[in-house]
Protein backbone atom coordinates (compact mmCIF):
# COMPACT_ATOMS: atom_id res chain seq x y z
CA UNK A 1 0.00 0.00 0.00
CA UNK A 2 1.53 3.40 -0.98
CA UNK A 3 1.75 5.32 2.60
CA UNK A 4 1.50 8.67 0.45
CA UNK A 5 -1.66 7.87 -0.81
CA UNK A 6 -2.65 6.39 2.31
CA UNK A 7 -3.41 7.59 6.05
CA UNK A 8 -2.78 4.06 8.41
CA UNK A 9 -5.28 3.45 11.14
CA UNK A 10 -3.90 0.70 13.71
CA UNK A 11 -6.87 -1.44 15.17
CA UNK A 12 -7.21 0.33 17.84
CA UNK A 13 -7.25 4.07 16.20
CA UNK A 14 -9.90 2.66 14.02
CA UNK A 15 -11.88 1.38 16.19
CA UNK A 16 -12.09 4.85 18.15
CA UNK A 17 -13.85 5.93 14.63
CA UNK A 18 -16.47 4.01 15.42
CA UNK A 19 -17.95 6.40 17.90
CA UNK A 20 -21.55 5.78 18.70
CA UNK A 21 -22.55 3.80 16.22
CA UNK A 22 -25.02 0.97 17.82
CA UNK A 23 -23.85 -2.71 17.58
CA UNK A 24 -26.41 -4.35 15.46
CA UNK A 25 -25.57 -7.52 14.38
CA UNK A 26 -25.74 -10.63 17.05
CA UNK A 27 -23.68 -13.49 17.51
CA UNK A 28 -25.57 -15.79 15.78
CA UNK A 29 -26.13 -13.11 13.02
CA UNK A 30 -22.71 -13.73 12.75
CA UNK A 31 -23.14 -17.47 12.25
CA UNK A 32 -25.09 -16.87 9.10
CA UNK A 33 -22.48 -14.10 7.67
CA UNK A 34 -19.34 -15.89 8.27
CA UNK A 35 -17.03 -17.41 5.84
CA UNK A 36 -15.20 -20.62 5.78
CA UNK A 37 -12.21 -20.42 7.94
CA UNK A 38 -12.87 -16.96 8.50
CA UNK A 39 -12.09 -15.53 12.37
CA UNK A 40 -15.00 -13.43 12.45
CA UNK A 41 -17.04 -12.37 15.87
CA UNK A 42 -18.77 -9.46 17.51
CA UNK A 43 -15.19 -7.82 18.58
CA UNK A 44 -14.01 -7.96 14.80
CA UNK A 45 -17.25 -6.31 14.11
CA UNK A 46 -17.22 -3.26 16.54
CA UNK A 47 -13.15 -2.95 15.56
CA UNK A 48 -13.50 -3.05 12.05
CA UNK A 49 -16.76 -3.35 11.10
CA UNK A 50 -18.72 -0.88 12.78
CA UNK A 51 -16.37 1.85 11.88
CA UNK A 52 -16.41 1.08 8.30
CA UNK A 53 -20.23 1.43 7.96
CA UNK A 54 -20.52 4.51 9.53
CA UNK A 55 -17.44 5.75 7.03
CA UNK A 56 -20.08 4.54 4.14
CA UNK A 57 -23.21 5.83 6.10
CA UNK A 58 -21.36 9.27 6.67
CA UNK A 59 -20.47 9.59 2.53
CA UNK A 60 -24.08 8.37 1.59
CA UNK A 61 -25.94 10.48 3.61
CA UNK A 62 -23.54 13.37 1.84
CA UNK A 63 -24.07 11.87 -1.41
CA UNK A 64 -27.92 11.93 -0.61
CA UNK A 65 -27.70 16.10 0.13
CA UNK A 66 -26.29 16.16 -2.92
CA UNK A 67 -28.95 14.77 -5.12
CA UNK A 68 -31.44 16.94 -3.14
CA UNK A 69 -29.84 20.05 -3.87
CA UNK A 70 -29.70 19.42 -7.40
CA UNK A 71 -33.06 18.73 -7.03
CA UNK A 72 -34.19 21.44 -5.85
CA UNK A 73 -31.96 23.51 -7.69
CA UNK A 74 -33.55 21.86 -11.13
CA UNK A 75 -37.18 22.33 -9.56
CA UNK A 76 -37.71 18.82 -10.27
CA UNK A 77 -38.75 15.94 -7.77
CA UNK A 78 -35.93 13.99 -6.06
CA UNK A 79 -34.49 11.07 -7.97
CA UNK A 80 -32.71 8.59 -5.69
CA UNK A 81 -30.05 6.93 -7.40
CA UNK A 82 -28.27 3.67 -5.67
CA UNK A 83 -24.54 4.20 -4.39
CA UNK A 84 -22.41 1.33 -5.60
CA UNK A 85 -19.64 0.20 -3.32
CA UNK A 86 -17.33 -2.31 -4.60
CA UNK A 87 -15.33 -4.88 -2.97
CA UNK A 88 -12.15 -6.35 -4.36
CA UNK A 89 -9.47 -9.26 -3.32
CA UNK A 90 -8.19 -12.51 -3.65
CA UNK A 91 -9.55 -15.76 -4.05
CA UNK A 92 -9.77 -16.87 -0.03
CA UNK A 93 -9.30 -13.45 1.40
CA UNK A 94 -12.45 -13.34 3.02
CA UNK A 95 -13.96 -10.27 0.64
CA UNK A 96 -17.77 -12.35 0.63
CA UNK A 97 -17.19 -12.27 4.45
CA UNK A 98 -16.72 -8.47 4.22
CA UNK A 99 -19.66 -7.38 1.72
CA UNK A 100 -22.24 -9.59 4.14
CA UNK A 101 -21.26 -8.00 6.93
CA UNK A 102 -21.26 -4.82 5.33
CA UNK A 103 -24.46 -5.18 3.84
CA UNK A 104 -26.46 -6.21 7.32
CA UNK A 105 -24.52 -3.31 9.11
CA UNK A 106 -25.70 -0.92 6.41
CA UNK A 107 -29.13 -2.49 6.08
CA UNK A 108 -29.67 -1.26 9.43
CA UNK A 109 -28.89 2.41 9.25
CA UNK A 110 -32.62 4.40 8.66
CA UNK A 111 -31.70 6.32 5.49
CA UNK A 112 -30.58 3.74 3.98
CA UNK A 113 -32.54 0.47 4.69
CA UNK A 114 -32.56 -1.81 1.13
CA UNK A 115 -29.00 -2.98 0.64
CA UNK A 116 -28.60 -5.33 -2.25
CA UNK A 117 -25.07 -7.79 -2.87
CA UNK A 118 -23.75 -8.81 -6.48
CA UNK A 119 -20.96 -10.35 -7.08
CA UNK A 120 -19.37 -10.82 -10.37
CA UNK A 121 -18.75 -14.23 -10.63
CA UNK A 122 -22.49 -14.20 -12.25
CA UNK A 123 -20.71 -12.26 -14.99
CA UNK A 124 -18.43 -15.32 -15.82
CA UNK A 125 -18.52 -16.49 -19.48
CA UNK A 126 -20.64 -19.79 -18.91
CA UNK A 127 -18.24 -23.08 -19.29
CA UNK A 128 -19.33 -23.60 -22.41
CA UNK A 129 -17.93 -20.05 -23.80
CA UNK A 130 -14.67 -20.48 -21.69
CA UNK A 131 -14.03 -24.03 -23.05
CA UNK A 132 -14.63 -22.64 -26.70
CA UNK A 133 -12.34 -19.41 -26.25
CA UNK A 134 -9.71 -22.12 -24.39
CA UNK A 135 -9.72 -19.91 -20.96
CA UNK A 136 -11.23 -22.46 -18.44
CA UNK A 137 -8.15 -22.87 -16.48
CA UNK A 138 -7.94 -19.32 -16.74
CA UNK A 139 -11.71 -19.15 -14.81
CA UNK A 140 -11.27 -15.82 -12.21
CA UNK A 141 -8.64 -13.66 -14.63
CA UNK A 142 -10.12 -10.54 -16.28
CA UNK A 143 -10.42 -12.02 -19.60
CA UNK A 144 -12.76 -14.77 -18.55
CA UNK A 145 -15.74 -12.46 -17.31
CA UNK A 146 -18.35 -10.38 -19.72
CA UNK A 147 -17.23 -6.90 -18.87
CA UNK A 148 -19.83 -5.50 -21.00
CA UNK A 149 -22.73 -7.44 -19.87
CA UNK A 150 -21.36 -5.91 -16.06
CA UNK A 151 -21.18 -2.95 -17.15
CA UNK A 152 -24.36 -2.67 -18.76
CA UNK A 153 -25.91 -3.60 -15.16
CA UNK A 154 -24.15 -1.05 -13.46
CA UNK A 155 -25.35 1.58 -15.58
CA UNK A 156 -28.83 0.07 -15.64
CA UNK A 157 -28.66 0.58 -11.53
CA UNK A 158 -26.68 4.21 -11.59
CA UNK A 159 -30.09 5.25 -14.18
CA UNK A 160 -32.08 4.36 -11.71
CA UNK A 161 -33.90 1.28 -14.27
CA UNK A 162 -36.79 -0.22 -12.25
CA UNK A 163 -35.59 -3.46 -12.34
CA UNK A 164 -31.95 -4.92 -13.33
CA UNK A 165 -31.34 -8.82 -13.35
CA UNK A 166 -27.84 -9.90 -12.63
CA UNK A 167 -27.06 -13.67 -13.25
CA UNK A 168 -25.51 -15.92 -10.22
CA UNK A 169 -22.98 -19.05 -10.10
CA UNK A 170 -23.29 -21.90 -8.05
CA UNK A 171 -19.70 -23.19 -6.28
CA UNK A 172 -21.66 -26.68 -6.53
CA UNK A 173 -21.29 -27.09 -10.58
CA UNK A 174 -18.42 -24.31 -11.02
CA UNK A 175 -21.04 -22.82 -13.39
CA UNK A 176 -23.19 -19.71 -14.16
CA UNK A 177 -26.46 -20.63 -12.79
CA UNK A 178 -29.53 -20.06 -15.81
CA UNK A 179 -31.89 -17.09 -15.55
CA UNK A 180 -34.37 -17.83 -13.15
CA UNK A 181 -31.76 -18.08 -11.04
CA UNK A 182 -30.90 -14.63 -11.44
CA UNK A 183 -31.10 -11.35 -8.47
CA UNK A 184 -33.13 -8.68 -9.14
CA UNK A 185 -32.35 -5.70 -8.38
CA UNK A 186 -34.98 -3.02 -7.59
CA UNK A 187 -33.81 0.53 -7.43
CA UNK A 188 -32.22 0.15 -3.58
CA UNK A 189 -30.44 2.51 -1.97
CA UNK A 190 -26.90 1.03 -1.90
CA UNK A 191 -25.65 -1.95 -3.79
CA UNK A 192 -22.12 -3.57 -2.92
CA UNK A 193 -20.54 -5.52 -5.80
CA UNK A 194 -17.75 -8.06 -4.66
CA UNK A 195 -15.01 -9.67 -6.87
CA UNK A 196 -11.77 -10.38 -7.70
CA UNK A 197 -11.34 -7.83 -10.62
CA UNK A 198 -14.06 -4.87 -9.59
CA UNK A 199 -10.76 -2.64 -9.70
CA UNK A 200 -9.36 -3.53 -13.28
CA UNK A 201 -8.64 -1.18 -15.95
CA UNK A 202 -7.82 -1.96 -19.18
CA UNK A 203 -10.57 -4.47 -20.21
CA UNK A 204 -10.94 -3.44 -23.70
CA UNK A 205 -13.32 -0.82 -23.15
CA UNK A 206 -13.19 3.22 -22.90
CA UNK A 207 -15.62 2.55 -19.13
CA UNK A 208 -14.27 0.67 -16.64
CA UNK A 209 -16.19 -0.88 -13.51
CA UNK A 210 -15.03 1.24 -11.42
CA UNK A 211 -16.30 4.54 -12.58
CA UNK A 212 -19.70 3.45 -11.22
CA UNK A 213 -18.38 3.22 -7.40
CA UNK A 214 -19.04 5.71 -4.94
CA UNK A 215 -16.31 3.65 -2.90
CA UNK A 216 -14.37 1.27 -3.14
CA UNK A 217 -12.68 -1.17 -0.98
CA UNK A 218 -10.12 -3.35 -1.04
CA UNK A 219 -8.94 -6.82 1.44
CA UNK A 220 -5.40 -7.49 1.74
CA UNK A 221 -2.94 -9.84 2.96
CA UNK A 222 0.73 -11.27 2.52
CA UNK A 223 0.20 -13.97 -0.23
CA UNK A 224 1.65 -16.96 2.16
CA UNK A 225 -1.73 -16.35 4.07
CA UNK A 226 -3.94 -16.36 1.50
CA UNK A 227 -2.04 -19.32 0.26
CA UNK A 228 -2.51 -20.84 3.76
CA UNK A 229 -6.15 -20.04 4.06
CA UNK A 230 -6.57 -21.06 0.05
CA UNK A 231 -5.43 -24.71 1.19
CA UNK A 232 -7.67 -25.05 5.01
CA UNK A 233 -10.54 -23.70 2.75
CA UNK A 234 -9.97 -26.96 0.41
CA UNK A 235 -9.35 -29.17 2.95
CA UNK A 236 -12.80 -28.15 4.53
CA UNK A 237 -15.09 -28.60 1.63
CA UNK A 238 -12.98 -31.86 0.40
CA UNK A 239 -15.06 -32.99 3.35
CA UNK A 240 -18.13 -31.14 2.84
CA UNK A 241 -19.50 -29.86 -0.68
CA UNK A 242 -16.58 -32.38 -2.15
CA UNK A 243 -18.98 -34.98 -1.18
CA UNK A 244 -21.93 -34.05 -3.06
CA UNK A 245 -22.08 -35.94 -6.46
CA UNK A 246 -23.39 -32.77 -7.87
CA UNK A 247 -20.09 -31.13 -7.09
CA UNK A 248 -18.05 -30.18 -9.80
CA UNK A 249 -14.98 -31.08 -7.55
CA UNK A 250 -16.35 -34.45 -6.39
CA UNK A 251 -13.43 -36.16 -8.05
CA UNK A 252 -11.39 -34.52 -5.19
CA UNK A 253 -13.63 -35.89 -2.45
CA UNK A 254 -11.83 -39.24 -1.84
CA UNK A 255 -8.40 -37.29 -2.04
CA UNK A 256 -5.60 -38.18 1.05
CA UNK A 257 -4.57 -35.37 3.19
CA UNK A 258 -1.29 -35.41 1.59
CA UNK A 259 -3.07 -35.52 -2.14
CA UNK A 260 -5.90 -32.82 -1.28
CA UNK A 261 -2.97 -30.07 -0.06
CA UNK A 262 -0.78 -31.05 -2.85
CA UNK A 263 -3.83 -30.14 -5.67
CA UNK A 264 -4.99 -27.10 -3.47
CA UNK A 265 -1.23 -25.67 -4.14
CA UNK A 266 -1.36 -26.73 -7.47
CA UNK A 267 -4.37 -24.80 -7.99
CA UNK A 268 -3.49 -21.91 -5.93
CA UNK A 269 -0.12 -21.45 -7.89
CA UNK A 270 -0.93 -21.95 -11.38
CA UNK A 271 -4.71 -19.90 -11.49
CA UNK A 272 -5.33 -17.82 -8.33
CA UNK A 273 -1.81 -16.48 -7.05
CA UNK A 274 -0.79 -15.77 -10.53
CA UNK A 275 -4.22 -14.11 -11.19
CA UNK A 276 -3.33 -12.22 -7.55
CA UNK A 277 -0.06 -10.96 -8.32
CA UNK A 278 -0.81 -10.00 -12.39
CA UNK A 279 -4.30 -8.58 -11.93
CA UNK A 280 -5.85 -8.13 -8.62
CA UNK A 281 -3.08 -6.76 -6.86
CA UNK A 282 -1.79 -4.04 -8.79
CA UNK A 283 -5.67 -2.34 -8.20
CA UNK A 284 -5.67 -2.19 -4.75
CA UNK A 285 -3.96 1.38 -4.56
CA UNK A 286 -7.01 2.14 -6.64
CA UNK A 287 -9.29 1.55 -3.86
CA UNK A 288 -10.80 4.09 -1.12
CA UNK A 289 -10.30 1.80 2.04
CA UNK A 290 -7.73 -0.98 2.26
CA UNK A 291 -8.34 -3.86 5.08
CA UNK A 292 -5.21 -5.11 5.78
CA UNK A 293 -5.57 -8.13 7.15
CA UNK A 294 -2.84 -10.36 9.38
CA UNK A 295 -1.71 -14.84 9.68
CA UNK A 296 -5.21 -15.33 11.94
CA UNK A 297 -7.83 -13.97 9.30
CA UNK A 298 -8.46 -10.44 11.79
CA UNK A 299 -7.66 -6.92 10.05
CA UNK A 300 -4.40 -5.27 11.80
CA UNK A 301 -4.69 -1.83 10.22
CA UNK A 302 -7.11 0.24 7.81
CA UNK A 303 -5.44 2.26 5.34
CA UNK A 304 -7.59 5.34 3.90
CA UNK A 305 -7.40 6.92 0.55
CA UNK A 306 -5.91 10.59 0.98
CA UNK A 307 -6.45 11.64 -2.39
Amino acid sequence: MDTALYETFSRDRWRSRRAATPLTLTAADLGELRGLNDQLDLEEVESVYLPLSRYVNLHVAARQSRQAATAEFLGRDKTSVPYIIGVAGSVAVGKSTTSRVLRALLSRWPNHPRVDLVTTDGFLFPNTELERRDLLTRKGFPESYDVRRLLAFLHDVKSGVEEVRAPTYSHLTYDVLPPDHDVVVRQPDIVIVEGLNVLQVGSGTTTFVSDYFDTSIYVDAAVEDVRRWYVERFLTLRATVFRNPDSYFARYANLTDEEAVATALGIWRDINEANLIANIEPTRDRANVVLQKGPDHRVTSVGLRRI
